[in-house]
């Protein structure tokens, strides 16, 4: 395990963005077990959200499933989609997916775009990510720099979160698409199969070529890119900004949800084992450890079905600073979980009860802006539907309720 070291505070730009005081004093206040929160809405009428970015003067990126890359200004969705995106298969969990910034946009202008790329008649689908300069309302220079070795007819398991660690690597999940599980043949799983990506946290340079220092440089039928697998489908993915530990969350099958360290080389054993079990409640598993497969930190059951995932180094909110907040869209929810170390390794404290935002609709992703303060995609279960982007704010105790 990676120790964990603590957070120097970060410096927080506060743009006062989009808010206004008449939506501020509308909104009511809710009392969490560790302190008074507003729930705010910053922008409606999103289909499908799916990602948050921010530019560096306060404009944010919003990705929409059915194939749109938004942008929000002063508060006020553009009419208008950002030229230039990639087709996709907007077909059950895939379409246009995670968007990121180069740690250097302010000087070259790049954002990366990960999404459900579809074969030549669209009967297949891959996860893949492009890079392209953004340049008014369009994105110039597209290339593709990572296509996934996980074709599959199903609409599921894409994975697809993006992440940058301070030394320029872009790190990649990819979900195992689908593959069945079966406690008999589980050793031979495609996410223990490190022929193909399925299941697979990747390691690139930041223009898609491999590092000559990934694990399994040189290892005959393992690809080179893989960083770790036996994963099922990672939906959040997050890299703390002081230590560079790598923290993943990954749905279960019936209950069995994960949090988990991602670390050089490891195997997070999907799904030979686990804590769910199969749909209709039947065994999976016929053990929940075995040598050489690492544990998680944290397991849930139920299921929450978690999503973005943030680790929160901001100031207007004191006493969740180095706190990992997770959302979830079976049991919608805002978990938030403190990082603990007793100095030799990683560790996640209790997590607040009872959890955040609960009621809200099902949480998309979790994103800190640069003002410091908390923004959240809500997403609509039955697909269509148009739904907002919130932000947390602190709330004044003497009016708080319930949430």
């Amino acid at each position: 395990m990676l120790p964990i070291r603590s957070l120097i505070p970060t410096m927080s730009i506060v743009l006062g963005l989009w808010a206004t005081p008449s939506a501020w004093a509308q909104a009511p206040v809710y009392q969490s077990e560790s302190g008074p929160y507003r729930v705010v809405t910053v922008v409606d009428g999103l289909q499908d959200p799916w990602s948050i970015a921010f530019l560096p003067g306060g404009e944010m990126l919003v990705t929409e499933k059915p194939g749109r890359l938004r942008i929000v200004r002063n508060g006020v969705l553009q009419p208008e989609p950002i030229e230039g995106t990639p087709e996709v298969r907007y077909l059950g969990q895939g379409g246009l997916l995670d968007v990121v910034l180069h740690p250097d946009y302010e000087s070259n202008r790049l954002i990366y775009l990960s999404f459900s790329k579809p074969n030549e008649d669209g009967s297949q689908g891959t996860t893949a990510v492009v890079r392209g300069r953004l340049e008014g309302n369009r994105l110039n220079d597209v290339e593709e720099i990572f296509e996934a070795k996980a074709w599959s007819i199903t609409g599921g398991h894409y994975g697809s979160r993006l992440a940058f660690d301070a030394q320029g690597y872009l790190f990649i999940t990819v979900g195992d698409r689908q593959a069945s599980p079966a406690m008999e043949t589980a050793y031979l799983h495609a996410a223990q199969d490190r022929t193909n990506h399925q299941g697979t946290v990747i390691r690139l340079h930041d223009d898609g070529g491999v590092p000559a220092d990934n694990p399994f440089i040189g290892q005959a039928d393992v690809l080179p890119e893989i960083w770790s697998y036996g994963h099922r489908s990672p939906q959040g993915l997050a890299i703390h900004p002081e230590t560079g530990d790598i923290f993943q969350s990954e749905h279960g099958p019936q209950g069995g949800d994960e949090l988990n360290l991602i670390l050089r080389g490891r195997n997070y054993g999907w799904p030979v084992i686990g804590y769910g079990s199969n749909y209709g409640g039947t065994p999976l598993f016929s053990t929940r450890e075995v040598e050489g497969m690492e544990q998680p930190l944290q397991h849930f059951t139920p299921s929450i079905a978690p999503s973005g995932l943030m680790i929160y180094t901001g100031d207007r909110f004191p006493e969740w600073k180095n706190s990992i907040f997770m959302g979830g869209m079976a049991d919608p929810q805002v978990a938030r979980l403190p990082l603990v170390s007793d100095g030799e390794g990683v560790y996640v404290g209790r997590m607040e009860r009872p959890p955040l935002m609960i009621g809200f609709g099902r949480i998309r992703a979790i994103t800190q802006g640069p003002d410091g303060l908390i923004y959240i995609a809500i997403d609509d279960r039955r697909g269509g539907g148009l739904t907002p982007i919130v932000r947390l704010e602190p709330g004044d105790v003497t009016q708080a309720s319930g949430c």
